[in-house]
């Protein structure tokens, strides 16, 4: 697993959407972009995470953040998952993993003893030229607004 680090340009990338419509890094050039990844749409911790980015959208906003939630989940997984939350940001259906292996989250996990490959559970704070700023490894899926906004 070969993951992005402060600093470090984004490659350019397009993934569909929970609605089909494509969407490139490109798009948020000259914006200040929060890229979540997260294993499974409606899950507990995925849900917990993505419920405090919504509740907190308005104020991640008004510091100027775009977001994008990312997993491997299908479109129509990724619309349910939208819909029953009422999310206001795009979640990608990268079912392919272009996404996820671009920001290198796709690796080795261990969970109640097992050993498995999946989705890591980061997110990436980029700047308005598509570079790194920050990192956060250690997600607080109930407070994760508050690890942003610091």
């Amino acid at each position: 697993m070969n993951t992005l680090k402060v600093g470090d340009k984004v490659p350019s990338f397009s993934a569909k959407d929970q609605d089909g419509n494509t969407v490139n890094l490109s798009d948020y050039k000259g914006k200040k972009l929060i890229v979540f990844f997260y294993p499974k749409a409606s899950t507990p911790g995925c849900t917990a995470e993505a419920c405090n980015l919504r509740d907190n959208y308005a104020e991640l906003q008004s510091q100027g953040y775009e977001l994008l939630g990312v997993s491997a989940d299908s479109e129509k997984r990724q619309t349910n998952f939208r819909n029953k939350y009422e999310f206001p940001f795009p979640l990608l259906a990268d079912e392919d993993r272009t996404v996820i292996n671009a920001f290198g989250v796709w690796g080795l996990k261990k969970f109640m003893g097992r050993e498995y490959d999946g989705i890591h559970r980061k997110t990436f704070i980029i700047d308005e030229e598509g570079i790194v700023t920050k990192v956060i490894d250690k997600v607080k899926t109930k407070d994760h607004a508050a690890q942003l906004l610091d």
